[in-house]
């Protein structure tokens, strides 16, 4: 029988080996006969830390024999988006030019994951400094999708999400400036959301910190429950971190749904989607109306596409800092994110602060929806996964523009600038077998409400008991 079939889920992993039915060094052992096994075709994982890995399990093993359980993550192995900064190991975030990186301290997201028990089995790739939503790295190969590896997995977070649906772990940390967690997951047939700005803890600063969000991408929508559990609340190192939350999302997401007001948006910003998308979000959506008690109205939104607002934000902060870090190192950089550190030039400070003003006019609007309606449904994507050694899809308008995958992503990046949290849910397949998802939006601080519908969806409409046919 082929192992890859049996890898648990980040809870049914933690229950198994507290029950002691299950070692969290098998756990590991299988993870890494999976990433040797895969990881040369879909170039998930840059670093695996195989030896150090063994041997933190080898002791958490013991250590549950003799009923001494570190946290809820006891013995769970993970991959860590090669964003995040890890205490004495290598962060190249994805460049050529941090090759050497080793930082002196954890980020907050991973000291939590750590002090839960969990072992950090490796780095999953990342686009570099997380610029794209294409999964194109010159560090770790270009990210395939494990439904095709032909195709992309879609990034930032690309590493994190193929590792999750091929099964190679039970869980990932990934991070979210403009759609990082939910385009992968969306292209991979996975569930990731990134809670309200704030949730999760996001450190060292990042020069697109009123964007940046950090989240899990996990198989089902408990397992990343759980996470956010685990790994929300303030931090001194993060001053836009939230206060703790005032209940657990995973025991919100095990009670009955209540009566909910629901917007459905086929698209945004009058964006055309493909048709096979439209039908499976759509097929979902009144899937949902009828078995659970929620209202659900289709709107045509009125909002002006925020692009260029998120285009100054993005190009402003990340051209002008990583370009005067990098000033005489651009040759050794993507190509696209050269261009978009020479784009930064054209921005003065009088754009910038237009574009703040801007992102709270266009916030405003998105909250005053919520006046009306407790969760907005929408696609994740307008289009189905393309070449893997492409930045966009083939004809897709834009490709010039100082943020060419912003206008494959019109339904992720406007999230981010207003700090709401949300959810990508996978809702059906099109006929090739590729995933499809289904965006959920909610409120501002009501993570653990997007979370509980998402785990109602998720009931009526499973998706973990597909797999990708390389697992087969």
């Amino acid at each position: 029988m082929n192992t890859d079939l049996l890898m648990p889920t980040v809870i049914d992993a933690a229950e198994a080996i507290r029950a002691g039915t299950l070692s969290a060094v098998h756990l590991v052992e299988q993870s890494l006969h999976a990433i040797e096994t895969h990881n040369p075709t879909l170039n998930a994982f840059g670093d695996v830390y195989a030896d150090s890995a063994l041997a933190q399990a080898q002791v958490l093993t013991e250590e549950a024999r003799a009923g001494l359980l570190r946290g809820p993550l006891h013995g769970v192995p993970f991959g860590i988006k090669d964003l995040f900064s890890t205490a004495g190991l290598r962060t190249t975030r994805g460049s050529l030019t941090g090759l050497e990186h080793v930082p002196s301290q954890d980020a907050p997201i991973i000291r939590r994951l750590k002090d839960a028990g969990a072992i950090i089995l490796g780095k999953t790739a990342t686009t570099e400094f997380g610029w794209t939503g294409a999964s194109t790295s010159r560090v770790f190969g270009n990210g395939r999708n494990p439904w095709n590896p032909q195709l992309t997995s879609g990034g930032s977070s690309s590493g994190s999400a193929i590792a999750v649906a091929a099964r190679l772990v039970p869980g990932t940390l990934g991070s979210d400036g403009g759609g990082s967690v939910r385009i992968p997951a969306a292209f991979c047939g996975a569930f990731a959301m990134k809670g309200s700005l704030g949730r999760i803890p996001t450190w060292p600063w990042s020069a697109t910190e009123m964007l940046s969000h950090a989240g899990p991408i996990t198989r089902t929508v408990r397992d990343s429950a759980l996470l956010f559990d685990i790994l929300s609340g303030p931090d001194p190192l993060d001053h836009q971190a939230l206060p703790a939350l005032t209940e657990s999302c995973l025991a919100r997401c095990d009670q009955p749904l209540g009566p909910l007001r629901v917007a459905y948006c086929p698209t945004l910003f009058n964006t055309p989607v493909d048709p096979i998308i439209a039908a499976s979000v759509e097929a979902v959506v009144y899937n949902l109306a009828e078995r659970l008690p929620v209202t659900v109205t289709t709107l045509t939104l009125d909002w002006q596409d925020p692009l260029a607002t998120f285009e100054t934000l993005w190009v402003g902060g990340r051209g002008i800092a990583y370009g005067k870090a990098l000033a005489d190192r651009l040759d050794q950089l993507d190509p696209g994110f050269a261009a978009l550190i020479q784009r930064a030039g054209d921005y003065d400070l009088g754009d910038y602060l237009k574009a703040v003003q801007q992102r709270a006019h266009f916030a405003n609007q998105v909250h005053a929806l919520f006046n009306d309606y407790d969760v907005l449904l929408l696609p994740t994507l307008p289009t189905l996964p393309f070449a893997a050694d492409q930045v966009a899809p083939e004809g897709w308008p834009g490709a010039d523009g100082a943020v060419p995958w912003a206008r494959w992503t019109p339904f992720t990046y406007p999230f981010n600038i207003t700090g709401n949290p949300a959810a990508s849910l996978p809702c059906g397949f099109s006929p090739s077998g590729l995933p499809i998802g289904l965006q959920v939006v909610g409120p501002r601080f009501a993570d653990a409400q997007v979370l509980q519908f998402c785990a109602a969806v998720e009931a009526i409409a499973p998706w973990d008991q597909h797999l990708p046919p390389l697992l087969l």
